[in-house]
């Protein structure tokens, strides 16, 4: 059974940081692209930052500088690093698992709030 579960989300403050965590199980995590989007009111999911199995980056533009994709192969998790937070972020964060046209699946989700 396939699970990526999101967690670290919460409200926080405008410069504020938090640290997002995907904890996955039931595939082979480690040939895996995992990335992060997130869902702002109103919009339509959009890529945040995806890390391939060699360790290529990409992030979307408007968070370079502030946010940082990490894995931990042995932990079958990924990590979004997300720092000098502003309004702007605020949207449900998902986790997402590719393995080319083989493989996609999705988390459920976790609620970042950036306000004062």
């Amino acid at each position: 059974q396939v699970q990526l579960v999101e967690s670290g989300g919460g409200l926080v403050q405008p410069g504020g940081s938090l640290r997002l965590s995907c904890a996955t199980s039931g595939f082979t995590f480690s040939v895996f692209t995992m990335s992060w989007y997130r869902r702002a009111p109103g919009k339509e999911r959009d890529l945040v930052a995806s890390i391939t199995t060699t360790g290529y980056l990409t992030y979307t533009d408007s968070v370079k500088g502030r946010f940082t994709i990490s894995r931990d192969n042995p932990k079958k998790t990924v990590y979004l690093q997300m720092n000098s937070l502003k309004p702007d972020d605020t949207a449900v964060y998902y986790c997402r698992a590719r393995n080319g046209g083989i493989a996609d699946y999705w988390g459920q989700g976790t609620q970042v709030t950036v306000s004062a």
